[in-house]
């Protein structure tokens, strides 16, 4: 059977901003799908530790005040986070997050933070696995289709309801259909394994960052930068384990 018929596991943050080496985890969601199927779910709201900024709480609804009254603290809420993730790599299901770089470079970010194993550690050292990463498969497989690949435009693509935009619960199911929508749409994604497609990504990830830094650069930002690295970002420079 096609690793789309297969248990899938899909991941998704929310967070107080954009740079995933910067913001802090606010609530997470990792969902168990089969066969069309919700299995099970689990839902973490956590206290970041800093002030929400309003426009990030204007996106997913989450307040300083509400976080700090409701939510357990960053450093509990990343680990276990992180060892539910790992937990299912340990059994070979596939983890679906959308523009996977984002959020699993966020976790990895406040794992470093607050001193805990890395996603890596967890798995014995080896490297995390397999991702699957329905933004940059779209984006690779339909690479001249017009228009915005956020999450919202590409349920629209693909016809997946989208419920509840930038709640992480809605987010990771999403991803987690918007995925199976595309393995049955494109024969040639839906025939790899997870392994293969996860090394296929970092090839895809690699040339459209180069290629969206070239264009950068002949738009006038002479200096853009655009990391190439996936699933995981490059750590900044002096971070420490």
């Amino acid at each position: 059977m096609a690793w789309h018929g297969e248990p899938l596991v899909g991941f998704d943050l929310e967070t107080t901003g954009t740079d995933p080496l910067e913001a802090r985890i606010v609530t997470a969601c990792v969902v168990g799908f089969h066969e069309g199927r919700v299995l099970r779910q689990r839902d973490w709201l956590a206290d970041p530790g800093v002030p929400i900024p309003e426009p990030a709480t204007a996106i997913h609804g989450i307040s300083s005040e509400r976080a700090a009254t409701e939510g357990r603290p960053a450093r509990e809420v990343a680990d276990e986070v992180a060892e539910t993730l790992a937990g299912y790599w340990r059994q070979g299901v596939p983890v679906v997050a959308y523009n996977a770089s984002f959020d699993l470079s966020l976790l990895a970010a406040e794992l470093r933070r607050h001193g805990l194993p890395s996603l890596e550690e967890r798995l014995g050292g080896t490297d995390i696995g397999p991702v699957l990463d329905p933004y940059t498969i779209d984006r690779a497989v339909d690479r001249y289709r017009r228009g915005k690949r956020n999450l919202e435009a590409v349920c629209g693509e693909y016809g997946v309801v989208l419920e509840a935009a930038h709640q992480a619960a809605a987010d990771a199911l999403a991803a987690v259909r918007v995925a199976v929508a595309i393995a049955e749409r494109h024969p040639k994604v839906a025939a790899m394994t997870p392994a293969e497609l996860h090394e296929r990504q970092i090839v895809w990830y690699r040339a459209w960052a180069e290629n969206f830094q070239d264009f950068l650069r002949r738009k006038g930002e002479a200096d853009a930068v655009v990391d190439p690295v996936w699933p995981l970002r490059g750590e900044p420079a002096g971070a420490t384990p």
